[in-house]
């Protein structure tokens, strides 16, 4: 947004605020000339009159002065955003005087829209107050005075209610933009609770593949130059797809979100893919049986294949990580309208034996990732196996 521009569009608006004010400022004290009022003065300063003669000296000095009146009682309108209450009050006292009531119903309007209740309501009896003056030391009361008192309390009850109308609209629109930065917040960090899930399934299943073959090299110390060889192929090949996987989200992190345009997703996996996620734990030397009996596996929607083979991938790294040499046992079963059902069971591991270090937030953020597609998923013991189930939605 350009400041300069808007600051100087403002004091345009101002300017011709005031000189218009200035304008129907004289415009009503020629007409009380007439004997037209629209707001009570309490006291009557001589105006001068034309006569039908022509306009004498005296009656153009006087045009001049109350003329000028009118040109500085508006001039203080623009002083009336950073003076609201001081520019309305010294304005509706000296309209009881000259006829200066359109710059102050201007002034009324502002305090309305910028002003607390309170001193709204404050400023306004100041402004209704000569009403009844003017009626009490006008006797008789005519219908003439009748009718300037009635005119005076329209104007202002309209000047405060215009004000408190777009007063109203801005704290409104005030308070969308709020709930929309709000609402834009909390998309932001559901992403990046989501990236977070992403990038422990990825990472953590990789580095668990090279921390099991640089254990294995480790520990055997009879490997032949070709298994050597193979092991640190492994290595490097799941280094390098670490690498790439953490590339992935960091772009996907650094890449700027427009107005109304959805966040980037990295590539997500699918049951298509289980194949090769199985190949790399095989070649660590784990032994996987697969048992695999779905119904037109095509139409598994993208958010349940995508939980189901993050489900396969977590339960493998926690076997890399705390039972690496025990089978595990991969069952998935399902048709359309009766569900997918994803089974991961693998022995417990031998006791005494040390494995890798696990924070424990891996299978919790699979249950959150499974209760939000509709699931359910429990995992635990079971007699001398460590059991993973889930229930996944697979719509007809």
């Amino acid at each position: 947004m350009d400041w300069g521009k808007t600051r100087r569009a403002r004091r345009m608006a101002d300017l011709t605020l005031a000189a218009g004010s200035a304008a129907l400022c004289v415009t009503v004290s020629f007409a009380q000339t007439r004997g037209l009022g629209i707001y009570p003065r309490l006291a009557s300063p001589a105006f001068p009159t034309v006569s039908v003669e022509g306009i004498t000296p005296w009656a153009v000095a006087g045009f001049v002065r109350f003329g000028a009146l009118g040109v500085a009682g508006s001039a203080l309108l623009l002083w009336r955003r950073r003076w609201p209450v001081a520019v309305a009050v010294i304005l509706i006292v000296a309209s009881t005087l000259v006829s200066l009531i359109p710059a102050a119903l201007v002034a009324l309007f502002t305090v309305a829209s910028l002003c607390s209740a309170r001193t709204t309501a404050a400023v306004t009896v100041l402004a209704l107050l000569p009403l009844p003056l003017y009626l009490a030391v006008t006797v008789p009361v005519s219908a003439l005075a009748l009718a300037t008192t009635v005119t005076g309390g329209v104007l202002v009850a309209a000047a405060v209610i215009w004000g408190l109308f777009l007063r109203g609209l801005h704290e409104r629109s005030e308070h969308s933009r709020t709930q929309a930065l709000w609402r834009a917040e909390q998309i932001r960090q559901r992403e990046r609770e989501s990236l977070a899930r992403e990038m422990h399934d990825v990472l953590a299943h990789r580095l668990s593949l090279l921390s099991v073959h640089a254990g294995a090299l480790e520990v055997n110390q009879q490997v032949t130059p070709q298994q050597v060889s193979e092991a640190m192929g492994v290595i490097r090949s799941s280094a390098h797809q670490a690498m790439e996987d953490l590339q992935q989200v960091l772009g996907v992190l650094r890449t700027p979100l427009q107005p109304q345009e959805q966040s980037p997703e990295p590539p997500q996996p699918a049951l298509a893919d289980l194949p090769r996620l199985l190949a790399d734990s095989r070649r660590t030397g784990m032994h996987i049986d697969l048992d695999q009996d779905l119904a037109r596996p095509a139409t598994v929607p993208d958010t349940t294949a995508r939980t189901a083979y993050r489900i396969v991938q977590e339960a493998l790294t926690n076997a890399h990580k705390h039972a690496p040499a025990q089978p595990v046992r991969i069952l998935l079963r399902g048709a359309p309208g009766t569900g997918l059902t994803v089974e991961i069971t693998n022995p417990l591991p031998t006791p005494g034996r040390p494995g890798l270090p696990g924070s424990g937030s891996g299978l919790t953020g699979l249950k959150e990732r499974t209760v939000l597609v509709g699931g359910t998923l429990t995992a635990g013991r079971q007699g001398q196996s460590h059991h993973v189930r889930a229930d996944l939605p697979w719509p007809a």
